[in-house]
């Protein structure tokens, strides 16, 4: 590859004590009191072993399915660590930019990876045709990290045929109203596999809990290579919490929040001179990517001048030193970091 990508960093990296973070995409600093006691309710029990099946049910009661069409996983993470263990693709495409760690699970596991790249000066706006026929493993974010555009459901689906998994990264749907563009509940498509982490919103980085659903051949095979008892009994109860209609009510709630603070966090970073936001007519996700020249150096001096972590763009492929992704947080601490931005 003409350029290396540390396709093992993430936001976590970038943050420290006493930093304001704006590099993680976990919008609450700690899960909601009723769901921490759904989860410590169950740590009398940590004796027996987990037992997926509820959760199972639960999760695929949520979205219309099947239990034999969802998978827990150890957070989203983990699914792709099994699709890379469980299939031996001929052509595995990622399309970027993106998450990274679909394509870092391939490349551990022995596979060759075809980029394909949205382009920027397209506002990072998906053409499926741009995906080589051949491709039996195609792996998609929508909306996607970090550009956080929103692609249609139409043009995600038609990628779908026999012979070929589908992999759609969901992880930040729930945090747009209604949920626009999902294809999780599409049990007709073949292939289909659709990921979600119950991480960002509900503040649950540290239980590592997630789930797939999609195509139950698929999803069989994910089975196989999947360690006994991945999923801990926390996590399984947060997924059971999290997937009845309070929850979803409360998450509805906090997704039209959060897209509010992200207009308003747009419409801050407009006033700066000199910073793009190329993506944003078509972007969707609790994050704003933004180009500015020399990013690089202005991330380093918001951060050791006045505070604050941004996560650094020249990580992801299709991007550089002169992007930087924002997390949307409330419209006080926007305000304070365009009042702390430097102007010279």
């Amino acid at each position: 590859m003409a350029h290396a990508f540390d396709l093992r960093h993430h936001g976590d990296r970038e943050t420290a004590a006493g930093l304001t973070d704006l590099a993680v995409n976990v919008r609450i600093p700690r899960p909601p009191a009723w769901l921490l006691e759904r989860i410590a309710a169950v740590l009398p029990e940590l004796a027996a072993y987990p037992d997926a099946a509820p959760a199972t049910a639960a999760v695929a009661a949520a979205h219309g399915r099947e239990p034999e069409q969802v998978l827990l996983t150890s957070g989203a993470a983990e699914a792709f660590v099994l699709l890379a263990r469980a299939l031996h693709p001929r052509r595995a495409v990622v399309v970027h930019p993106q998450f990274t760690e679909p394509e870092a699970a391939l490349l551990a596991a022995g596979h060759d990876v075809t980029r394909v790249l949205t382009p920027a000066g397209d506002g990072f706006r998906f053409d499926p045709a741009s995906v080589p026929e051949d491709a039996d493993l195609v792996i998609v974010g929508n909306p996607t990290n970090p550009t956080g555009v929103l692609h249609p459901a139409r043009d995600l689906a038609a990628l779908a045929r026999p012979g070929r998994v589908l992999v759609v990264d969901e992880a930040f749907i729930d945090a747009i109203p209604g949920q626009p563009e999902t294809l999780i509940r599409r049990a007709d498509l073949p292939g289909l596999v659709v990921l979600r982490s119950l991480t960002k919103t509900w503040g649950l980085a540290g239980l590592r809990v997630g789930y797939a659903v999609g195509d139950a051949a698929v999803l069989a095979a994910l089975r196989e290579a999947q360690p006994l008892w991945s999923v801990s009994s926390p996590a399984l109860a947060a997924a059971i919490a999290c997937s009845e209609p309070a929850a979803l009510e409360q998450a509805e709630g906090l997704a039209g929040e959060a897209e509010r603070d992200r207009h308003y966090l747009e419409q801050r970073l407009r006033e700066l001179p000199a910073v793009g936001l190329p993506a944003a007519d078509h972007a969707r996700a609790p994050f704003v990517l933004i180009h500015a020249p020399g990013a690089d150096k202005l991330r380093l001096r918001l951060r050791e001048e006045s505070g604050y972590a941004l996560r650094r763009g020249d990580t992801f492929p299709g991007l550089g030193p002169d992007w930087l992704r924002i997390a949307v947080r409330g419209r006080e601490i926007t305000d304070a970091l365009i009042a702390a931005w430097p102007r010279d």
